[in-house]
């Protein structure tokens, strides 16, 4: 980010003007999404149709106009590497590019957007929406900005307690905040199952119902339908976020053999599970019952799946050999690229077949298999997603007395979350095999959104400012400052959030 002071006294902004007669289309109409961004902060949205942005002198005081326009000469942007002043966005697997570079322009005249694409308009947008300050001005500034790396994302476990679609369209707009592009929803696992299959119905019928500790409260669905998951899909994408769903496989598979006996040689349902012990379950590569499922079930959720991603987990299956795991994985990967998308896994299918442009997810530092298997997936192509426990697992405790979380890749502070480089994250890797970078965070202690949300703020932010920020541009003194000033706005949403004795809070 190239950020350019320009002199004079903060701008009083108590309302917007807007004009987007050269802004293209948007998936949703633009004020709508400007409103959005900047009325919680006390900015009103007006409707400027077609007017010129030259009359900034003659708005009441307090009122500038608002221009979004798209067009070529946006900057090259600050960021270098992926972000450096070439298309970009969300690309892995052949997926469609966007460049996502933008300038802002404050000034008495007015406030400018000016980007290539709609998404850089929106991340103008939001970049405004940061600088306000609790008194409702804006320094006079120009801001010339471009992300690093095109995979942004955060993943979601809403297996182990369940979140529903309000919740998880709070989980979209905190996303879109902090411009991330991919929300990963976990959807399937030992304790439930959380989406809608329609040639296989008893998933739903059973694992619909459980979570860690039992049965959910009487009378709750505890699964996205198919439509619901069509809704949340287009809410993200009208914010420019793009949901990737994960049918965990080959292991984590506990509901799906508790619904379907089947899938076990003995053809009898396994019991519904409620702990949070995990590597006891699994699929069989020589059961007739297992391919025919993994097509029903990934077929389904790719048809219902707009953008190009599906995840097909992959994680946590000790119990199987490579011989076996590499099958079902292949398989797997296979249904989905024949049903169009590209496969996502986590680190562990490295050692199974790998396509140019898989994307594998990178988890677990411990590196149990060795780098081998990661240094030949990237010779064959794939393409890595920073995710280490130890810095970008949001559901990590804190500090060892915090009351929520899990300890098994430490604690996690927010100058841990924002102090680690991605490019160095995979082991065995080359920096220019690595996508980008996703935070996460499981639920196994998590049962409100409160509790959520207080696990990922503060420490989302600063993931995302690691994915979008090269190591030149960083500074964790900056960030603590800045940080501390969303504090207000947070409160203002309603998201919670863990007060960490790192910052000064207002």
């Amino acid at each position: 980010m190239s950020v350019e002071p320009q002199g004079g006294e903060p701008l009083a902004l108590q309302a917007v003007r807007l004009d987007v007669s050269a802004a293209g289309d948007p998936p949703v109409g633009w004020s709508p999404l400007v409103a959005e961004l900047l009325e919680p902060a006390g900015i009103t949205v007006r409707s400027g149709g077609d007017q010129p942005a030259s009359g900034g002198s003659q708005e009441a005081p307090g009122v500038l106009p608002l221009v979004l326009r798209l067009t070529d000469d946006a900057g090259p942007g600050a960021a270098a590497g992926h972000g450096a002043g070439a298309p970009d966005g969300v690309r892995a697997g052949g997926a469609a590019t966007s460049d996502e570079r933008y300038t802002l322009t404050v000034s008495p005249e007015g406030v400018v957007v000016a980007a290539p694409q709609p998404v850089g308009l929106l991340h103008g947008v939001r970049t405004l929406r940061q600088l306000v300050t609790a008194d409702g001005s804006v320094p006079a500034v120009v801001v010339r900005d471009a992300p690093r790396y095109p995979w942004r994302g955060l993943s979601v476990d809403v297996v182990r307690h369940w979140f529903g679609p309000a919740v998880l369209r709070r989980v979209v707009d905190l996303a879109g905040a902090y411009k991330l592009r991919v929300l990963h929803l976990h959807l399937t696992d030992d304790q439930g199952w959380r989406i809608e299959i329609p040639s296989r119905p008893a998933l739903t019928e059973r694992g619909g119902r459980t979570q860690v500790g039992g049965e959910l409260p009487a009378g709750e669905r505890g699964y996205l339908t198919v439509d619901e998951f069509r809704e949340l899909q287009e809410y993200a994408a009208r914010r420019f976020v793009t949901v990737v769903p994960e049918i965990d496989l080959p292991g984590h598979t506990n509901a799906a053999t508790h619904a379907y006996g089947e899938l076990t040689p003995d053809g009898v349902p396994t019991d519904a599970y409620g702990g949070i012990e995990v590597g006891f379950s699994r699929l069989w590569a020589d059961n007739p019952a297992t391919e025919p499922f993994l097509r029903d079930v990934l077929g389904d959720v790719a048809a219902m799946t707009q953008g190009p991603w599906v995840h097909v987990g992959g994680d946590e299956a000790p119990q199987l050999d490579v011989a076996e795991y590499s099958a079902i994985m292949d398989l797997a990967q296979r249904v989905v690229r024949e049903a169009g998308k590209t496969p996502v896994a986590w680190q562990e299918a490295a050692r199974a077949g790998i396509e140019p442009g898989t994307v594998l997810q990178f988890w677990d530092p411990k590196v149990e298999t060795g780098v081998e298997p990661f240094t030949r997936a990237a010779e064959a192509g794939a393409r890595f997603v920073a995710s280490p426990g130890s810095n970008a697992y949001l559901d990590m405790k804190y500090t060892p007395e915090h009351p929520l979380g899990l300890e098994w890749a430490g604690h996690v502070e927010l100058r841990d979350a924002y102090d680690w480089e991605p490019a160095e994250a995979v082991p065995g890797v080359p920096a220019d095999a690595v996508e980008g970078v996703s935070a996460a965070v499981w639920t196994e202690t998590l049962t409100t959104q409160d509790e959520l949300f207080s696990m990922l703020l503060p420490r989302l932010p600063a993931v995302a400012e690691l994915a979008w920020t090269t190591p030149s541009g960083r500074d964790w003194e900056s960030f603590r400052v800045r940080v501390a000033t969303h504090a207000p706005g947070w409160r203002t949403q309603g998201w919670s959030f863990h007060p960490t004795p790192q910052v000064d809070w207002p």
